[in-house]
């Protein structure tokens, strides 16, 4: 938690107060919309919590005391500041004092760019100071041999006798030139990867040019409320009026490569993004020889294959006879392996016997075959059998 609020409904004061940690976890999303709710507050487009305490690391935010803001803001806000580290805090909380912002609109847009900025927190140790200030004049990088030829005590020196600092409770800030640009519109929220996702898809209205800037950015998986609102923002009520697009994912290229973004809907990718957001690194390589082996057709289907990753023996890495017969002996598990008697073991033969007994094939992963009891069409759709085994595998 970055930070608690307590909010009100600043016209009925007499409903009391709900208590909110920002970011909001998304276990607990619905149930703090719910608390909000029921005191006829939290639209997700609105102004409409008055902000009675705020309780942050980030003191700046205090400013934010008695002012009545959107709840959305207010989580993007703190999502964006949870992630800084010490430096950054300090350009953030200098300059919003510097720049004397009070609205979330921008002090979002003051997270974008305030690491451009400089403050000084510590004048004792200069030639920190000088190398801090050069690299955010650069962009936050610069070469090895710039930084070596660098003379930082001198630099701390120029920029300190500039007399263009500001002195503010959380240092001293020199701008740098930082303009305070709106990157950030008031309605849609910029791109941003606050925790790890499985798919993230950029969502806007068919009646928008594809090229919009109007996107509704969705880090899946999400609770359903949570995505409601966000279409909500986007000003997106019909179904039938999503354009969606897959921006980002973190499963295979294989599974990727099947989505058809024009058909698919938001509750099956949601739902696939459900099913693998846990799944190991070793999962995933699975899963990506399984989607060649099974050829699904949807996210659902996708969906239903990973959640019966048991029902299928994978080999990777093997693709020969040999390799797979090699495999199953020395690492599957299936039998007592010892080294002693490497020798006298015909991996090919045995990769190929086992193979003509199965349903699988190699794939660029390495080799894959089902084990299950129904056909793969039936577990792709959801069969509820599918979870017995058989030793000869069949489709």
């Amino acid at each position: 938690m970055m930070m608690q609020a307590v909010l009100s409904n600043p016209s009925h004061p007499e409903y009391g107060v709900a208590t909110i940690p920002f970011p909001i976890p998304r276990d607990q999303y619905a149930h703090c919309m719910d608390l909000l709710e029921a005191l006829e507050i939290g639209d997700a487009v609105k102004a409409d919590c008055k902000v009675e305490k705020v309780d942050s690391f980030y003191t700046v935010l205090k400013r934010v005391e008695m002012r009545t803001v959107n709840v959305e803001e207010l989580n993007y806000l703190a999502k964006r500041l949870d992630s800084f580290d010490t430096g950054e805090a300090a350009q953030f909380q200098a300059m919003a004092h510097k720049l004397e912002l009070f609205e979330l609109k921008d002090l979002i847009n003051l997270t974008l760019c305030c690491q451009q900025a400089t403050v000084i927190t510590d004048f004792s140790d200069l030639d920190a100071v000088g190398r801090d200030h050069y690299m955010n004049l650069h962009g936050g990088c610069a070469k090895t041999e710039e930084l070596d030829a660098l003379d930082g005590e001198e630099t701390a020196r120029r920029l300190i006798e500039s007399g263009s600092g500001t002195i503010t409770p959380y240092g001293v800030g020199y701008d740098n030139g930082m303009r305070l640009e709106q990157i950030y519109d008031g309605r849609f929220f910029p791109c941003y990867y606050y925790e790890p996702n499985a798919i993230t898809v950029a969502v806007s209205s068919k009646t928008e040019p594809e090229d919009t800037e109007h996107i509704t950015w969705l880090y899946l998986p999400m609770v359903q409320e949570e995505i409601d609102r966000a279409l909500l923002r986007g000003g997106i009520t019909d179904p039938a009026d999503v354009r969606l697009r897959l921006e980002d994912s973190q499963l295979p290229n294989e599974v990727d490569v099947l989505l058809d973004m024009e058909y698919e809907t938001l509750s099956d990718l949601n739902e696939l993004a459900e099913a693998t957001v846990g799944l190991s690194n070793a999962d995933m390589e699975k899963l990506g020889a399984v989607v060649t082996l099974a050829e699904p057709k949807s996210a659902a289907q996708i969906k239903n294959l990973a959640e019966s990753l048991d029902l299928f023996d994978f080999a990777p890495g093997a693709h020969s006879p040999a390799e797979y017969g090699k495999y199953m002996i020395r690492q599957s598990g299936y039998f007592e392996y010892d080294e002693n008697l490497d020798a006298f073991y015909d991996y090919e033969k045995y990769g190929t016997e086992h193979m003509n007994a199965e349903d699988g094939m190699f794939t660029d992963r390495g080799y894959i075959a089902y084990k299950g009891y129904i056909s793969m069409e039936e577990v792709m759709n959801g069969g509820q059998s599918n979870h017995m085994v058989l030793g000869v595998l069949s489709r």
